[in-house]
């Protein structure tokens, strides 16, 4: 899970970099600072996996990760190459989805781009700069699809409808995620617009970054702000202090456990946008489990096993036969895999079982 951390310049966007991945990006209060994509992987806290290692006295523990890439602060024209807008727009390009850090403070010595805070006109701001390049990307590969379905060709003529609506939508200032949701698109639809790599496709989860003053309060104007926005477009809205972030990374477990119970922070802003990023693209995990190691896996919900197995090693799908599965709580609650197999909770499935979030797997395969 590839996640880009976007923003306006100055709204907290690499300190929270900085507090997700312990990767130390520079966060100076002027624009630009970012200019290379700092890159941090984080490892996605799982607490099944710790139980089982000591279940299968395993050697390794190996969680699920995810990938922040902090993307420079785009500004208004960066469609148009305003600020390096274009180096940045590339980076998210490669992005599975989007962390849209959203200004919902006041600080009079942080400097605001435009003077004040207005989340709505900061959303709209990077949301057109996304719109307008989809713009020019749709523009020139209308007119491509245009000579070829000329010339004959079903599907060279559904390329260009597809286009065509794209580009009314965006000509509309609506993001192509936003048409994804309500146009009734094929699976080879998909596949096309996805080949596109358009940037305002991509799912965003906007975060509210708030002052430390306003934890464990109710929402402030500005995130209800946010939220309301989000919720017009099906996105995903999380409520944190980047500040307070950077401070918690950098204590003992021990320690931060404590400073967050005084705060009142229930969930770490890692943990938050771990759930959130595995909720709006729809992401599940397995395990496998022995003396080795312990593992999650990260798959699409409605993966079936083979497709599961070569998550793992290509070979594993190829020649797949069968697999041993057993449901986590299952598996705990009979205390070794023997035991499971004993009480018959141990199954047998084949090609067409679809994988479910807790399955502890051993697949069976023959190249």
């Amino acid at each position: 899970m590839k996640i880009g951390v976007v923003g306006l310049p100055n709204v907290g966007k690499s300190t929270l970099f900085n507090a997700l991945s312990q990767a130390g990006a520079e966060s100076e209060n002027y624009p630009f600072c970012t200019i290379e994509p700092n890159i941090g992987v984080v490892d996605i806290k799982d607490e099944r996996l710790d139980v089982l290692a000591k279940l299968f006295n395993s050697k390794k523990n190996i969680p699920a990760c995810i990938e922040f890439v902090d993307i420079a602060g785009l500004v208004e024209g960066a469609s148009k190459g305003a600020g390096l807008g274009n180096k940045f727009l590339s980076h998210i390009r490669e992005v599975d989805a989007i962390v849209h850090v959203v200004r919902c403070f006041d600080n009079e010595k942080i400097i605001s781009v435009y003077g004040s805070v207005n989340p709505k006109r900061d959303i709209e701001v990077i949301n057109l700069e996304l719109i307008l390049a989809d713009l020019e990307t749709v523009e020139k590969r209308l007119e491509k699809s245009q000579k070829s379905s000329k010339q004959g060709g079903e599907f060279a003529q559904r390329e260009t409808e597809i286009l065509k609506m794209l580009y009314t939508a965006l000509e509309k200032g609506q993001p192509v995620r936003i048409l994804l949701q309500k146009a009734k698109f094929s699976a080879e639809d998909e596949n096309f617009i996805k080949s596109l790599f358009l940037l305002s496709a991509k799912p965003v989860i906007y975060a509210a970054n708030i002052d430390e003053n306003d934890i464990g309060k109710e929402d402030n104007e500005y995130v209800k702000m946010v939220k309301e926005i989000a919720e017009k477009e099906n996105s995903k809205t999380i409520s944190l202090c980047a500040k307070i972030e950077e401070e918690l990374i950098n204590l003992n477990p021990e320690e931060r456990e404590m400073f967050k119970a005084e705060l009142g922070i229930n969930e770490s802003g890692l943990d938050q946008l771990a759930k959130a990023g595995f909720s709006i693209l729809g992401l599940m995990t397995f395990l496998t489990a022995g003396e080795k190691e312990v593992r999650a896996w990260t798959i699409e919900k409605n993966s079936k096993a083979p497709q599961a197995a070569g998550k793992i090693h290509t070979d594993f799908e190829r020649g797949f036969i069968k697999a041993e599965i057993v449901n986590y709580n299952d598996l705990i609650s009979c205390g070794s895999w023997n035991v499971a197999k004993e009480k018959g909770k141990v199954r047998i499935e084949g090609k067409d079982y679809i994988m479910q979030d807790g399955d502890v797997v051993i697949f069976k395969f023959n190249i």
